[in-house]
């Protein structure tokens, strides 16, 4: 069932008029989900911003985590607050659609009561009415928009490329696009991209001389004002992700070279710098810090719906840090008021993209169904039904990352399981069909072979105690991945306030303590060695479908959570 606007708000006020109050008063806090696309301009430079779509270019759900520890310097700090914890911190009221929105709060009953967010036509129609209102409008692109997707795998992001493009994407910069490999990434830029979407990352250079991969920044005017974009792709990618992909390309995060092309920004006369960044916010609060010369990072990579920017001080004055969620979920408008050559003053909204509350662009809508066409009938097929709340996202765990562990156990006749701590993947209500798109959702990968690999307790322990680092070291530049590996079969005990290789305690299978020097039957997937990619190994998705046909009915899934020390009051958990 799709609904318009209006018969969406005539739907809410009956309800309430019925009684109904599950989320407080429907037709109000629907009125005002819908004023919320109704911003004044304000200035004379703004910025649009989406990141992390992961290749979704229809309306989902995706439930925002429970947990979302800060550590250190970066304990109860956006992004690393939840729940109402995070609803008290920006004023956003309990039950409302915002609410609904930005935490994972009574999740499945709101998400029926407001709908799938995203969806490439409803953000279509979303960027023209910005665009309408604010002359010369920019739209920047955050990366990870071409992978995550059936539809983009089996089209190398050609998908993607081409809905970017009638968006009206001007700049962008990657991380997840590297996936599809050098050469494909530049085929796109150098192609499909030339004279309309700049690709700009300051940090992608040669390994044999340092040259430039990509343009550092563009300048480009918006209403008189020279306004810079700096390019700041994923620093760690040849690490979280395969180096074979791009072996003849250095990342990093090279805060000396980015300084160095603020200057030459300024220097060619740009009155207001932005970075497009997809560092992740707690690397970008960081190098906010280090950096002089730049206003705002719109940033992405960890996926965070943060309401409002944090203002970090630096040696030349202040930057406004944001991040704009994932999964085209939301749209960051960041309004600058330039006057005698520089920032005067800003606005700032994160407006989440409801698709019952949008029209659907038309000639987007067109594109869309002609690419999933060809696809339709695969994409559809109905694998299973899930009868509880499926989900991807948390420091630790997911439904669905519970899901992949279970049928890699039982299919690869494995005591333990591993399931890398992705932050992409949709979420599905209970009752929902489970179909093949809705696996690929989660496993739509350029490495997807399965393994099984006997593994000592001893290697086991460091497997997860280096994983637990790149998430939970204290210094947000060593921190190089996504979420914690997912676990199954194994329990374990995490202090993440502690040293490196001291996280992890009291490991165990089956009630027994895990021996060091015994060995054990280890399944997994998304190995990043060229060995493992040569040795082949079934695609996780085939491995998945098989499980889930025999399944039928997916039952609740209990999550296999470590006991967590170290971290009580932690407002980063539920």
């Amino acid at each position: 069932m799709s609904m318009n606007r209006r018969e969406f708000l005539q739907v809410l006020a009956a309800a309430s008029a019925g009684g109904m109050a599950l989320h407080g008063n429907f037709a109000h806090a629907a009125s005002a989900a819908g004023q919320m696309y109704e911003l004044p301009r304000f200035g004379n430079v703004s910025l649009l911003h989406f990141t992390d779509c992961h290749a979704q270019l229809m309306p989902i759900h995706f439930r925002e985590p429970d947990v979302n520890l800060g550590i250190g310097d970066m304990l109860g700090r956006p992004p690393h607050l939840v729940g109402e914890k995070l609803l008290k911190q920006f004023g956003i009221a309990p039950g409302s659609a915002q609410a609904h929105a930005f935490t994972y709060l009574d999740f499945s009953q709101a998400a029926k009561t407001y709908g799938k967010v995203g969806g490439f036509a409803h953000l279509a129609t979303l960027v023209k009415r910005m665009k309408a209102s604010r002359p010369g409008a920019l739209l920047l692109d955050g990366g990870d928009t071409w992978q995550g997707s059936g539809l983009s795998l089996w089209t190398k992001g050609q998908d993607m490329v081409d809905a970017c493009k009638l968006l009206g994407v001007d700049v962008m910069t990657g991380h997840w696009e590297f996936t599809y490999g050098a050469e494909r990434v530049k085929q796109i830029v150098d192609g499909d991209f030339a004279g309309k979407i700049d690709f700009v990352a300051q940090n992608v250079k040669t390994t044999d001389f340092g040259d430039q991969v990509f343009p550092p920044f563009v300048i480009k005017p918006i209403n008189g004002v020279p306004v810079a974009i700096i390019g700041q792709a994923f620093p760690y990618t040849p690490i979280a992700n395969p180096r074979y992909f791009t072996p003849d390309w250095s990342f990093g995060i090279n805060d000396e070279s980015l300084q160095e092309h603020v200057d030459a920004a300024r220097a060619k006369g740009a009155q207001v710098v932005v970075v497009l960044s997809h560092n992740g916010m707690d690397v970008d609060i960081k190098m906010a810090s280090r950096v002089r010369g730049v206003d705002a990072i719109l940033g992405g990579h960890t996926h965070d719906g943060v309401p409002a920017p944090v203002v970090v001080k630096n040696g030349g004055g202040q930057t406004l840090v944001t991040n704009a969620g994932s999964n085209g979920k939301f749209l960051g408008v960041l309004d600058f008021d330039v006057k005698g050559g520089k920032v005067s003053d800003f606005r700032y909204h994160l407006l989440p993209v409801f698709s019952n509350l949008i029209q659907p662009d038309a000639d987007m809508a067109s594109l869309i169904a002609k690419m999933r066409a060809p696809h339709e009938a695969k994409l559809n097929e109905k694998l299973a039904v899930t009868e509880g709340l499926l989900y991807r996202r948390g420091n630790f765990n997911g439904s669905f990352d519970q899901l992949i562990l279970d049928g890699l156990m039982k299919m690869k006749d494995a005591e333990i399981a591993f399931s890398p701590g992705f932050r992409w993947g949709t979420s599905l209500l209970p009752g929902d069909p489970i179909t093949m798109e809705n696996l690929l959702d989660q496993t739509a990968i350029t490495y997807p072979y399965t393994t099984l690999t006997p593994m000592t307790g001893e290697f086991i322990k460091t497997v997860l105690e280096d994983v637990c680092d790149n998430l939970f070291n204290p210094d947000p530049y060593y921190q190089q991945g996504g979420d914690m590996v997912r676990v199954g079969g194994l329990q374990y005990r995490c202090d993440p306030t502690a040293k490196m290789g001291s996280r992890i305690t009291a490991m165990s299978l089956g009630g027994k303590p895990l021996e060091a020097s015994k060995t054990y039957r280890v399944a997994g997937w998304a190995p990043v060695s060229e060995e493992a990619k040569n040795a082949g190994g079934e695609p996780i998705w085939d491995l998945m479908a098989r499980y889930l046909r025999d399944v039928k009915t997916v039952k609740p899934v209990k999550l296999n959570l470590p006991e967590l020390q170290g971290v009580a009051g932690n407002p980063g958990m539920a």
